[in-house]
């Protein structure tokens, strides 16, 4: 195995291209903290849920800024296994946020500026020091703008979808696939569209189109390009 410096390196792109797949199987082989920056917003959108902030689509922001300033406790631990898992508090929320009605609100309260700020202060927090890969949808461009290595994730968008539809179903989630399909377009849209830090990709950043690729061929991928980049030998 090739020996990677204490670098950052900050993985974004469009919703369910595998970036979080990626990022864990980087930080598994390569031995880096992994950070899911989307499970954070995700774990905002679920308290948002569980208080009845969310009325006909209207967040109620006035509350959800005291929650958030009242010491949410919103944080990383590691488990035996390796992975890293979201709690509140004591209890893991990790397979809560992953639903589908989480899915369906999570874009527009990642796109309120307090929660975004919030956010990135603990995920500064989180990557003191470094050796550190981060996934999320502004991490390249915003959070960490001097990340030592770029990546920008991206597939077609049936592709995408399938991904998502076969996750949601492996679940037990009967959600129809154009349900799925039309969820993802507006996430897409909603992204790339915010006035606060919107999807992008920062313009030093590697494109990986991952449509038909499979997860070693990205490992393949990504070494080659740190071997490059930092002039690795093995």
């Amino acid at each position: 195995m090739i020996k990677v410096p204490d670098i950052i390196i900050a993985v974004d792109g469009w919703s369910s291209t595998g970036k979080s797949t990626f990022a864990k199987m980087v930080a598994k082989h390569f031995s880096f903290l992994y950070l899911d920056s989307g499970a954070m917003y995700r774990g905002v959108t679920l308290l948002c849920l569980e208080k009845g902030m969310i009325t006909n689509g209207v967040i109620d922001e006035k509350a959800l800024s005291d929650a958030l300033n009242a010491g949410f406790d919103l944080h990383f631990e590691r488990p035996d296994d390796g992975s890293t898992q979201l709690f509140s508090g004591e209890r893991n929320i990790e397979k809560e946020i992953r639903t589908m009605e989480v899915s369906s609100y999570v874009s527009p309260v990642s796109a309120v500026p307090f929660v975004r700020a919030w956010v990135d202060e603990r995920l500064h927090a989180f990557s003191a020091g470094g050796r550190v890969i981060m996934d999320g949808r502004d991490i390249g461009t915003t959070v960490f703008p001097n990340a030592e290595l770029k990546i920008f994730m991206t597939a077609s968008d049936e592709v995408r979808a399938q991904r998502r539809f076969d996750e949601l179903k492996a679940k037990g989630n009967a959600t129809p696939f154009e349900a799925v399909l039309a969820n993802l377009k507006e996430r897409d849209y909603i992204d790339s569209h915010r006035e606060t830090s919107p999807l992008r990709r920062a313009a030093d950043a590697y494109e990986l189109d991952n449509s038909d690729m499979t997860l070693h061929e990205e490992l393949v991928w990504i070494q080659g390009l740190i071997q490059g980049k930092f002039g690795i030998l093995e």
